[in-house]
């Protein structure tokens, strides 16, 4: 059953044309996972199809009668409601029964008025209300039904939207970034929510996770035209590796079809047939298919890291805390080289409180934080670049320079190094405040990478950010020799980044958990270590999750030789990407000379240095099975 059909639909800014003549349709049970890269009209499409904006041409046409909730990335509630009151103003069946029984029960004489209010109460299954709105608000950590929308944070006001969402019971929900601001826990209960709901879902989302385990369909806007993939995120990866494979092959004919047809064309006598013109129509067409590009320049994320010393940062004995809330208590570490910590726990732990203390921004209440002389911090924060009016994107980078330093040496114009984030000559001299909330959070990373740190914090990078940039920070992150400390509710990307946990379990209590966040999940849900439940509300020690550890993984080693281990599987993977990428020049060009001879040192010394990792990599490996 087709519940939505968009029709030859176009969004245009200008000069600046998004896509054209775009048609779909949203069928029943379809959940559509809906991706592209920033700044090429995922907002936009997304808002002309809930019609909270119009397209330039065609139409949307929905279904007769069907029930839809939209859940945008800002929402719109008013002020001056209680998150309860917000609940009893929302667009419910539920409510609407209420409403009428409540009506009825003033008149109980009118038994046919009672009786029809009765089965709308059974039918809207409203009996329990209360008990619903209350379990999914729990679920969202909206206790305080009595707090004002005004005094939430941006992140509450769009769990409260969420609830209303949810609460409404719709066939059909369109969500934009319906993961951000909510912590591990819910992002995992939300995805089983619409995982197990018969529910038709239309959604942007960055979770790869997410897509992966809830979507059945991905939708792409590529080069402004749409791509339908009948699968999960795993399977729309490799089908688009296949048409992006086949599209290179028809290039390539094209080209070559091309050169063949110019050729003729500068044959050509000036008295011409209608044979000739008709080959000559078809040449302006194989002309057009010839010279067409991908714009899918990349991110080139290069610094040039300042020195790292031996001492890093040192809490001894940290205390922190605001009133009743404990963010630290007596914490003790020291950060190694090359560390790379994911720090997970609920909303309210003090994650982000901890990021202040590792920077210097706050001071504990007791204890020392010490920081290196060599450590030079680059602190990627939720607050995003700071917008002022009337400037450019190019005077933002110029900021720091109109040139800006490389590695070896090298250096590269502020325009240039703009480039490489995706802003092109023209973007460059757009206003800040123009920018797509990705297109600023790209930009601000940028800011932060080019002041060279050798100690980064990113606190919820992945927040708006499109699945392509993604990938090369992650890219970047795996290649970063300095120290990582990453805050996010991304599993896919701390999974792919981080060697162990800080996991905060709040009261102050910090567990720090060798692994990553799927490690994690597999520890909380082992039943070999289902932890018995504890009157006083005490946590896990360190000693249980390391007996885990051993029981799960088979291994005797340390902490820091489980970290070891993993950093070597990773270097392992990268080496041998470099050495076939050599071997496969030496296959395609001819070296001569000193060319020769540099390259192949170069292929010496990634050799010897595989096979010096395997060694250790082997040690550490027999190690695990005694």
């Amino acid at each position: 059953m087709n519940f939505v059909s968009v029709e030859n639909v176009s969004k245009a800014f200008g000069a600046r044309v998004l896509f054209e003549n775009i048609s779909f349709g949203i069928n029943e049970g379809q959940k559509i996972g809906f991706v592209a890269k920033n700044g090429t009209g995922k907002t936009s499409l997304l808002n002309i199809i809930t019609k909270s904006d119009p397209s330039d041409t065609g139409q949307v046409v929905y279904r007769k009668g069907i029930k839809v909730a939209f859940l945008p990335q800002e929402p719109n509630l008013d002020p001056l409601l209680t998150i309860e009151e917000t609940i009893f103003t929302g667009d419910n069946d539920s409510l609407k029964a209420i409403e009428q029984y409540e009506k009825a029960m003033l008149y109980p004489e009118d038994a046919e008025a009672f009786q029809a209010a009765f089965d709308r109460m059974d039918q809207a299954q409203a009996w329990d209300f209360e008990t619903q709105y209350k379990q999914i608000l729990s679920k969202l950590k909206l206790e305080n039904l009595s707090l004002k929308v005004q005094s939430l944070s941006g992140g509450q006001r769009k769990r409260l939207a969420l609830a209303n969402v949810l609460l409404s019971k719709p066939e059909l929900v369109f969500l934009d970034e319906p993961t951000n601001h909510l912590d591990l826990e819910m992002i995992e209960w939300l995805e089983e929510y619409f995982a197990k709901e018969k529910i038709t879902l239309f959604m942007i989302t960055h979770d790869r996770y997410f897509l992966e385990n809830v979507c059945n369909e991905i939708v792409e806007l590529d080069q402004g035209k749409l791509y339908s993939y009948k699968g999960n995120y795993a399977y729309y990866l490799e089908k688009k590796e296949q048409r992006l494979t086949a599209e290179a092959t028809e290039l390539s004919k094209a080209k070559h079809l091309y050169k063949k047809e110019l050729d003729w064309m500068r044959r050509q006598p000036k008295a011409r047939t209608t044979k000739s013109k008709s080959r000559i129509d078809d040449f302006f067409e194989i002309k057009k298919k010839a010279h067409q590009r991908r714009a899918d320049h990349q991110v080139t994320l290069e610094i040039n890291m300042e020195r790292l010393g031996s001492k890093i940062i040192e809490f001894h004995k940290v205390s922190k805390s605001y009133d009743d809330l404990v963010i630290t208590d007596k914490f003790d570490y020291v950060f190694q080289r090359g560390e790379r910590i994911g720090i997970i726990g609920k909303n309210g732990t003090g994650k982000s409180s901890f990021l202040n203390l590792l920077t210097g921004t706050e001071l504990p209440d007791s204890g020392k934080v010490i920081t290196g002389e060599t450590i030079k911090i680059g602190y990627y924060t939720q607050k995003g670049i700071k917008v002022k009016e009337g400037q450019k994107v190019i005077d933002v980078i110029r900021e720091f320079g109109d040139y800006i330093p490389l590695k070896k040496g090298r250096q590269i114009s502020a325009g240039q190094l703009l480039e490489q984030f995706l802003f092109d000559r023209k973007k460059q001299h757009d206003f800040v405040e123009k920018l797509s909330g990705g297109e600023r959070k790209r930009l601000y990373l940028c800011t932060v990478l080019i002041q060279n740190p050798n100690f980064l914090i990113l606190d919820e990078p992945t927040n708006d950010l499109d699945i392509v940039t993604l990938n090369v920070l992650e890219s970047f992150l795996l290649d970063f020799p300095g120290c990582l400390a990453v805050v996010s509710h991304d599993r896919y990307f701390m999974d792919k980044i981080v060697d162990h946990l800080f996991v905060f379990e709040g009261k102050g209590i910090i567990q720090d958990f060798p692994g990553n966040y799927s490690d994690y999940r597999a520890y909380e849900s082992s039943p070999k270590t289902k932890k018995e439940p504890i009157k006083d509300d005490t946590p896990l020690n360190k000693q249980d999750k390391n007996s885990w550890k051993k029981e799960q993984k088979n291994t005797s080693l340390s902490f820091n030789e489980q970290k070891e281990y993993n950093k070597i599987e990773r270097e392992l993977k990268k080496l041998e990407l470099q050495k076939k990428e050599i071997e496969q020049q030496f296959a395609i060009e001819n070296f001569e000379g000193e060319a020769l001879v540099e390259k192949s040192k170069e292929l010496g010394k990634i050799t010897d240095t595989i096979e010096e990792k395997e060694m250790r990599w082997m040690e550490l490996a027999e190690k695990m099975e005694e």
